[in-house]
């Protein structure tokens, strides 16, 4: 019974696939359960290895596997986001990338917060939960 991930075209989204049998994968063609698209590219998945979601969280606030991290910097920050992300394993959306992309490159939270108003959230917390 595998499971295989896709990237859609139509929504940008990835997604995993429940198959009951290889022969269905083979044979099937999968549709995005997330917008109904039928326009989507097989990808390599991650090796995942079996742990309990408390011993994956517990190594996020681990931060001896990260001795450089240093919460004012923004490329620290963002590397750590980026490790955050991979140990959830999931698609955090194209928003969470740029995030990311622009905190690696040194740009502040503040000055990310001022040009993507929509990540304020009702508290109007923004990036500074992180």
């Amino acid at each position: 019974m595998p499971i295989y991930e896709y990237r859609c075209h139509d929504c940008g989204r990835r997604v995993s696939i429940f198959w009951r049998t290889f022969s269905e994968a083979g044979e099937g063609t999968p549709i995005c359960p997330r917008c109904g698209g039928a326009n989507l590219t097989r990808l390599v998945s991650r090796v995942r290895i079996v742990r309990s979601e408390e011993s994956r969280l517990e190594d996020l606030t681990d931060f001896s596997d990260f001795p450089d991290f240093d919460e004012s910097d923004p490329r620290s920050l963002g590397r750590w986001m980026r490790k955050m992300s991979a140990e959830i394993g999931e698609d955090l959306g194209p928003e969470f990338e740029e995030v990311v992309g622009r905190l690696e490159a040194g740009e502040s939270p503040e000055e990310i917060e001022k040009t993507m108003p929509e990540l304020m959230g009702e508290g109007g917390e923004g990036l500074d939960e992180f």
